[in-house]
């Protein structure tokens, strides 16, 4: 077995026009593997340098393999299995700022750097007051980049030919207003003048995205098979399902300089990020809140059991097509096209998605993901959704704990005062006076949902079904 470095495997040397703030699997199986899918179709011809954005981390290990590892896709594509492995060779150089801050700045003064790219976790983006201009480096992101920008500004004497295209993966709703807002608040606070935020305001562009790939990541228990089969000893493999989606709100122009979309990748350049973030909660996080206690109270354990099996997967594919995409305002078939995505994604053969790990917190999920379909689905159709009522009902039932039929302990984990309320309801015995006390509770929903016509009587409806005939029969009747 070879060790994985750049004598011991081809490593193409490219201009370096990426600085990517974040060295963790999601980047790496996600952005570097479509820069590196860019690289060979196109001809994008560039290299990232990574950028540590915390002072531990793994640019060390990164280096020491020469910054290339393999990304191991697997899951369903079209209905065809996916067990692909690609070895990537797209990051230059990685670097800790903390301990090589003059390497990190002198990155601001290279003409052909063109894009920055970050996933820094959602709370990478703030605004850290503490931090100073002349810190080395300011500890929050945005701060770094700020530091970057200005040092940019300075060296190129305000060339706005020498501005950066800048892409926030960070999992924030319009990630890119929010860094914008953040980097507008550090020039105010270090005084650095007019003349740098128009440069920055006409130069740079800051673009909102949303980035869809489930990344697993380092695969502890397979990895002395996968190194046997690449001939490779990489301790940097990371796993990620087939499917991926990044949707760029970006003028074409930014398409031209970026050309994913042309590498035949699913990279969306778009007028607004907003359709397609309801598109993915809805279609996406809104199937699975209501499919985990649907499924586990009928004795269904794992997500793609629950799509295969006879009559929960009726249920789910009611739910997906027939009310929560009627709730959206995107084309019927791209709304068709990334449901039957997400069915493969929620079959994938090899990941075993525990229901019971979607349940935690079950109702603000439902209060984001489902309550706006309940709403929008009443309003457009004048009835319930009740596949997606029987789901609250579900959730209702399956915090009464317990034991399932076949004594399987019911575990229900959410904020100590919702566990305490719905406990003392529970104990009360009256179906109807939980049903009321839950919709009208005001720190759940935000407002009483007593007042939507008909909730309250068909969830109560829908929790006696369960009660007295069990969750398979109650869904059994629901799609018959």
């Amino acid at each position: 077995m070879k060790i994985l470095n750049s004598k011991t495997a081809d490593k193409v040397v490219r201009p370096e026009r990426i600085i990517q703030f974040g060295e963790g699997n999601f980047l790496r199986a996600f952005v570097d593997w479509i820069i590196s899918n860019m690289n060979e179709k196109t001809d994008f011809n560039s290299s990232v340098v990574v950028v540590q954005p915390i002072e531990k981390g793994m640019v060390d290990a990164l280096n020491a393999q020469d910054c290339l590892y393999h990304v191991n896709l697997q899951g369903l594509n079209n209905g065809e299995v996916v067990n692909s492995f690609r070895m990537i060779d797209v990051i230059s150089r990685a670097m800790n700022p903390y301990s090589h801050f003059n390497d990190f700045i002198a990155l601001a003064e290279q003409p052909e750097m063109r894009f920055v790219i970050s996933n820094t976790t959602e709370a990478g983006i703030n605004f850290d007051p503490s931090c100073k201009l002349d810190d080395a480096p300011a500890s929050s992101y945005p701060g770094k980049l700020t530091q970057l920008l200005y040092h940019r500004f300075k060296h190129f004497n305000g060339d706005v030919s020498k501005g950066l295209i800048i892409f926030p993966c960070e999992l924030i709703f319009l990630n890119g207003h929010k860094l914008k807002e953040t980097i507008y608040q550090y020039i105010d606070l270090w005084n650095l003048g007019q003349e740098f935020k128009k440069w920055f305001e006409t130069a740079c562009g800051v673009y909102a995205t949303l980035v869809d790939r489930i990344v697993p990541g380092f695969p502890r228990k397979e990895i002395d098979n996968i190194k046997a089969q690449l001939d490779y000893d990489d301790n940097l493999v990371v796993q990620g399902e087939a499917f991926h989606l990044w949707v760029i709100e970006a003028p074409e122009s930014v398409a031209d300089e970026f050309p994913a979309n042309k590498a035949g990748l699913n990279v969306l350049f778009v007028p607004s990020e907003e359709p397609y973030h309801e598109r993915k909660v809805t279609l996406l996080n809104g199937p699975h809140t209501v499919l985990s206690p649907v499924a586990f109270l009928s004795g269904v354990n794992i997500v793609r059991d629950a799509c295969q099996h006879e009559v929960i997967g009726k249920y789910i594919h009611r739910v997906m097509f027939d009310e929560l995409m009627e709730t959206l305002n995107l084309p019927k078939d791209e709304l068709v096209k990334f449901a039957e995505a997400v069915l493969e994604r929620f079959n994938n053969p090899f990941v075993d998605h525990q229901v019971t790990s979607i349940m935690l917190n079950s109702f603000p999920k439902y209060a984001t993901r489902d309550l706006p379909g309940v709403k929008e689905y009443l309003k457009r159709k004048g009835r319930l959704p009740e596949g997606l009522v029987l789901g609250l009902a579900a959730i209702l039932v399956y915090y009464k704990g317990g034991k399932r039929s076949d004594g399987t302990d019911i575990v229900p984990n959410d904020a100590p005062e919702i566990m305490t309320l719905l406990t003392k309801l529970w104990n009360e015995g009256s179906v109807e006076n939980l049903v009321k006390t839950v919709l009208a509770t005001d720190s759940i929903w935000g407002e009483d949902l007593n007042a939507v016509p008909g909730l309250t009587e068909r969830v109560s409806y829908y929790i006696n079904c369960i009660e007295n005939k069990g969750m398979l029969q109650t869904v059994k009747e629901l799609i018959d």
